[in-house]
């Protein structure tokens, strides 16, 4: 294998890695099991998860620039991976200690954990797709990303089935094979569940392992010293001048919103089904099986797309399919489909939440890839990881908005399906402001077209 190649073979490694994070604990087994079992109650879980994440967005969004700016300038990015790795691997693990009806201490001490590894999961994030524009010429890589965010489903598909399988029980306390969770893990205390954190945090440490033996960093001029104060100084540049950017500006405030309410859709999906709909554990984890696998293809075919026609007709289409759901999703409970009645027992409210599913995983996934592969355009060549460090500050600094709209509706309503109505006017203002996103960013910054 070239050494081109085995870098990019690097470099997707890393979403295969990460992604049980978003599959297993922030959407499909985590969340909703803290929200059911471990939290008071269902309602108050959703907030309580809502206000967590709020406060971990905040913390990503305010220093992701700074770090971005002075990784620029000192380079070593790998060893910022690297401690990165080290707070998503030990966020993780502690969640084993999630036990059902847990007092308050053990409550605060699962939504730090889980907030360091996330915060952990979210810097990685921002250095490794500041490496993408190194991998290949311009005109490859919504292919390159695409593939890589397939890939990362695949990875949450697999890690997924393997909980589902022999790990995360049911209320009759087996998994879906039918048996009691593997290694002599006690259902009755839900440690087949539990054990998903330290499941996430192993994945991790194999998997990421390519990334750090092929993905290394392209030659560079020599650093002078100073590459703190330096980096700082430009940022509070970039910043000064970001408003006369139009396209950058746009760009970054549209995806704000529309990836904040993508965000809501991943973080409350596995909670809404299990408060709204009464699903379990098990129906919960074969919704993201779905989810994934349909996400997987059309992540693929989305990069292909990208290459041919650029990544902003791949954004609104995607954003358009995600309003669409979450529409449905607002008008369907056990009682309803689309604010039509239907018997209470009836299968309906459970196929058409299993084909959102898969609506949220070809869309979601699909609109995440042409978003990185649309900052590439959109950032100074030079200074890639700083770019990437305002696309996290605009992911973040306001990512306390659909939690905090989504606990303020339910907490004012009382009702989990209602709570997520917010999330329709943020894609939908996310659209509006493409309109002065140019397809291929800032002339200044362009780069010729490579085959």
């Amino acid at each position: 294998m070239g050494n081109t190649r085995k870098r990019i073979w690097g470099w997707w490694a890393f979403d295969w890695a990460n992604q049980p994070y978003n599959t297993l604990l922030l959407t499909f087994i985590f969340a909703p099991y803290f929200a059911g079992s471990v939290a008071p109650d269902p309602v108050t879980g959703q907030v309580m998860w809502g206000w967590m994440l709020a406060i971990s967005g905040l913390l990503t969004a305010f220093f992701a620039p700074v770090l971005g700016a002075i990784a620029d300038n000192s380079g070593y990015k790998r060893l910022w991976i690297l401690l990165w790795s080290l707070l998503y691997v030990a966020g993780t693990f502690v969640l084993w200690w999630a036990v059902p009806d847990a007092g308050q201490g053990t409550i605060l001490l699962v939504l730090v954990a889980f907030a360091v590894g996330l915060v952990g999961l979210e810097y990685g994030i921002v250095f490794t797709n500041s490496v993408l524009p190194s991998l290949a010429p311009r005109a490859e890589l919504g292919r390159i990303s695409g593939t890589g965010w397939a890939l990362g489903y695949v990875g949450g598909l697999a890690s997924l089935a393997v909980v589902l399988a022999l790990l995360a029980e049911n209320d009759a306390g087996v998994t879906m094979l039918g048996i009691a969770p593997v290694f002599g893990l006690d259902p009755d205390m839900r440690e087949g569940t539990r054990a998903v954190g330290p499941f996430t945090a192993l994945w991790y440490i194999i998997f990421v392992i390519p990334f750090f033996l092929w993905v290394r960093e392209p030659p560079a001029p020599r650093k002078a010293p100073g590459a703190v104060m330096r980096g700082l100084r430009e940022l509070k540049e970039t910043l000064r001048t970001l408003p006369t950017r139009h396209s950058l500006f746009a760009y970054l405030g549209s995806s704000m919103l529309y990836r904040d309410a993508l965000n809501g859709i991943y973080a409350f999906g596995g909670i809404y089904a299990a408060g709204v709909l009464e699903w379990t554990i098990i129906q919960i984890g074969v919704f993201g099986i779905l989810a994934a696998a349909v996400g997987a293809v059309a992540c693929w075919l989305g990069g292909k797309l990208d290459s041919r026609f650029g990544p902003k007709p791949v954004i609104i289409g995607c954003i358009l399919l995600l309003i669409v759901v979450c529409i449905i999703i607002v008008s369907t409970d056990r009682s309803m489909v689309l604010f039509t009645p239907v018997d209470p027992s009836s299968n309906l409210p459970d196929i058409v939440f299993y084909i959102c599913g898969g609506l949220i995983g070809a869309g979601g996934g699909t609109l995440q890839s042409a978003s990185r592969t649309m900052m590439v355009r959109q950032a100074n060549p030079e200074r890639m990881t700083e770019g990437f460090g305002l696309y996290a500050l605009s992911g973040k600094v306001l990512s306390f908005i659909a939690p905090a709209l989504i606990a303020l509706a339910t907490t004012a309503t009382g009702s989990q399906r209602l709570g997520v109505a917010p999330l329709i006017g943020l894609f939908a203002l996310g659209l509006v402001l493409l309109i002065w996103v140019k397809p291929k960013g800032e002339p200044e910054f362009q780069c010729a077209e490579q085959s």
